[in-house]
C-alpha cells in the first residue's frame, strides 16, 4: 500500500457536530476505508466485525 499513515483521530473534511473519533482504542481495532463514494469505518471488537456501526455475519461456506 501506498498510502500515507493517518492520524489516530478522524479528522471530517467539513464542520460535524458529532465527537472526534479516536481510531486507537483499548479492545477495538479501527479503520477507515476511504473509496469514491465516501468513507467507511470498520471496526474490529474481538471476533466481531461492524461496517458503519451494524454487525457483519462471517460467511459459513456452503
Amino acid at each position: 500500500m501506498n498510502a500515507p499513515l493517518l492520524l489516530e483521530i478522524l479528522r471530517r473534511v467539513e464542520p460535524s457536530p458529532q465527537a472526534e473519533l479516536p481510531l486507537a482504542a483499548e479492545g477495538v481495532q479501527r479503520y477507515v476505508w476511504q473509496h469514491r463514494w465516501g468513507e467507511m469505518l470498520i471496526e474490529v471488537i474481538g471476533q466481531q466485525v461492524f461496517v458503519d456501526g451494524k454487525l457483519v455475519e462471517p460467511f459459513r461456506g456452503f
